[in-house]
């Protein structure tokens, strides 16, 4: 007779968003043991009847109530002892959305209080490994950063050079150069400059700009360098 396997698989999502020039992360904050009251990644138990993928889905949207994300698995975290009532091997996703125009954050279940925004440069200590799930994710984003135009998925649709500086400064953590940076990005040829200028602001209207994924994809093959 074959042995039983008493391991379970979970999911962790770690999703960044980007508002008012900071860096933001989704928490929730939890409402059953262990560590109940404690921040943590949107994350739970993958049910025995369903893929690991819709297992993620789901929990994002139980516990945040936001759905229709385009995630990705980015690390699987098997370590022992990570939860104290068994071997639980959890896979990660991550997803990097626009906060603004996002629904409210809404839990559809009583396991997580509540869900919000944090920024990432002031984090509160997480439940399990989580802090380590976080760093490993953000790890993941910097790198991609100069491969990948990740960035514009963070933007609004309609952006100013002073909100995508301030973007990469943000997942960084390191200030540029802003003439540097500006001479570097539209010379790259992916840029849209619009005959449109910011709206509703104190000070002196920039001008806007749209990513052109299309020429991105003829254009730009290899790493970026951001001077």
């Amino acid at each position: 007779m074959l042995p039983k396997f008493d391991s379970v698989f979970s999911i962790d999502c770690v999703i960044f968003g980007f508002e008012a020039g900071e860096l933001k992360i989704l928490l929730i904050e939890r409402n059953e043991e262990p560590y109940k009251d404690w921040f943590a990644l949107p994350g739970y138990i993958v049910e025995q009847d369903e893929s690991i993928d819709d297992a993620a889905e789901r929990i994002l949207y139980e516990l945040t109530g936001l759905r229709d994300l385009h995630m990705q698995q980015f690390h699987t975290f098997g370590e022992v002892n990570r939860h104290p009532q068994g071997r639980v091997i959890t896979v990660a996703y991550y997803a990097l959305i626009r906060i603004n125009g996002q629904k409210e954050l809404r839990p559809v279940t009583q396991f997580a209080k509540k869900a919000i925004w944090h920024p990432v440069n002031d984090l509160p200590k997480l439940a399990f490994d989580h802090s380590e799930i976080f760093n490993t994710g953000f790890n993941k984003i910097r790198r991609r950063l100069h491969y990948q135009p990740i960035a514009f998925e963070l933007l609004p649709e309609k952006f100013t050079l002073t909100q995508l500086q301030s973007l990469y400064e943000a997942v960084l953590n390191k200030k540029l150069d802003k003439r540097n940076f500006r001479k570097k990005m539209l010379s790259y040829g992916f840029l849209k400059e619009l005959d449109e200028k910011q709206k509703g602001v104190s000070y002196r209207a920039a001008k806007l700009y749209k990513f052109d994924k299309r020429k991105y994809g003829k254009i730009f093959q290899g790493e970026m360098s951001l001077g």
